[in-house]
């Protein structure tokens, strides 16, 4: 794509948005459609802002990230109106002027005191307001109704163009930081330092990351959301295991790597698992059900414990007695765009849960896959202590070859993650295409 086919792109997205949302207003019975970007938040007792995160309603309309007190308003028919919020402030550095390919789309409305938004809503009429109780302006406040959010979370699965685009950019933003992460630990970097290198590669700071990074030296992989960074680098560097994405335009991306230093026993595990997250990635086609793929998973996985010889049994008996969910207690993956983990994993367009299957509480997306979707692959092997002891508890701890598991245990774990998009066809892996196309 070139940078003249974004604005092409960008206006067929938001003829999709304006498409959805009157089949949704007309399901709820509403006559407008009002979206608050969010207001900034303060930390208790003190006058420090945390870092702002527009409405994923907001930003799915226009790529405004890091402006409160903005609103949409859009009612069928009509151009929408965006409500600008530029204060005059010397503090800290305002808005700029309105900029990009979704200008001449919108009735932009400046104002510079966020009172004054109420003057652009529409004054008559049933609206439809979406947004957190503190974005409440007088006689417009969220009410969320649950018919309008179901519908336009469900159909928020099927990714536009536009969306795809900006999708496939963010994974690009991320890969070279994950290249330089790996360069860090190759050179005896601690995780704060793995880290920082991470940053400065992508051009983020920790305030605009799309999730926190996740940087895992050694042991500390098998903790599944790791929320540290130790400063002072261990004395063996045995594994790298860092869940970092990136943004662009409010898309984020999501991935995950693994790294040997050396090991032969480790890096094996590792292939292995890469191999079985492949296979994985290619079945992501339509009409599966993405219930069916996390079983599977657990079964290839359950293949890699008894090649390497870690559990002798038969992978579907590990999977139907639970030892499979020992080694790998989370699910396969999720739904991602606007948020990581993206909304309506679990229902229908009615907001009907599908459920999970049973004795998989953890699993992210039940729902069938269908071209347009986008969703994460990944799968892992983590050697999780408080795990292992109760499954040392259990009758199939005979089946465990604990010396074995002893050894891998300083490792901590293996988890690769890649975004793959499904078609009408092969799937499209955002990750794996955004590597390759690095010189």
């Amino acid at each position: 794509m070139t940078v003249s086919d974004l604005p092409t792109l960008y206006r067929a997205h938001l003829s999709t948005i304006k498409a959805r949302v009157d089949l949704a207003l007309e399901k709820g019975g509403f006559d407008h459609l009002l979206v608050a970007s969010g207001v900034e938040k303060y930390e208790f007792l003190d006058d420090r802002p945390y870092p702002f995160k527009p409405n994923a309603q907001f930003k799915a309309w226009l790529p405004l990230t890091r402006h409160p007190h903005c609103w949409i308003a859009y009612t069928p028919g009509r151009r929408p109106v965006l409500v600008y919020f530029q204060p005059d402030d010397y503090w800290h550095v305002p808005p700029s002027a309105p900029e990009g390919v979704w200008v001449d789309e919108f009735d932009i409305r400046v104002i510079s005191d966020p009172a004054e938004a109420v003057k652009h809503l529409p004054a008559s009429g049933k609206a439809a307001i979406l947004g957190e109780t503190d974005a409440a302006l007088p006689g417009f406040e969220p009410n969320n109704p649950k018919a309008v959010i179901d519908f336009l979370h469900f159909h928020r699965a099927f990714k536009t163009g536009y969306e795809l685009d900006r999708m496939r950019a963010a994974q690009r933003r991320a890969v070279p930081g994950h290249l330089a992460a790996h360069a860090a630990f190759q050179a005896g970097a601690s995780e704060m330092q793995v880290h920082a290198a991470y940053l400065a590669a992508t051009g983020h700071t920790d305030l605009d990351l799309p999730y926190t990074n996740i940087v895992c030296l050694n042991a500390h992989a098998a903790v599944l959301h790791y929320q540290y960074k130790d400063a002072a680098a261990p004395d063996r560097h045995r594994t790298l295991l860092i869940d970092a994405g990136a943004e662009v335009d409010g898309y984020a991306s999501d991935i995950t790597r693994t790294w040997s230093n050396g090991d032969s026993g480790f890096a094996e595990l590792v292939a292995a698992v890469d191999d079985e997250q492949q296979a994985l990635c290619a079945r992501v086609r339509a009409g599966t059900d993405y219930r069916d793929l996390h079983l599977e998973c657990h079964l290839r996985l359950g293949g890699v414990l008894r090649n390497l010889g870690i559990v002798d049994m038969d992978p579907g008996d590990m999977l139907a007695q639970g030892v499979t969910s020992t080694f790998f207690p989370h699910g396969l993956g999720h739904p991602i765009g606007l948020q990581v983990h993206d909304v309506a994993g679990f229902s229908d367009e009615n907001g009907q849960l599908i459920p999970r299957p049973d004795g998989h509480p953890y699993l992210r997306m039940t729902r069938t896959l269908a071209p347009g979707m986008v969703v994460t692959i990944e799968p892992g092997l983590y050697f999780i202590p408080t795990l292992l002891s109760k499954l040392k508890a259990t009758p199939q701890a005979k089946a465990v070859n604990w010396d074995k598991v002893d050894a891998l245990l300083p490792y901590g774990g293996v988890r690769i993650e890649d975004e793959v998009h499904c078609t009408d066809a092969a799937p499209e892996n955002l990750t794996r295409d955004a590597f390759a196309s690095l010189p």
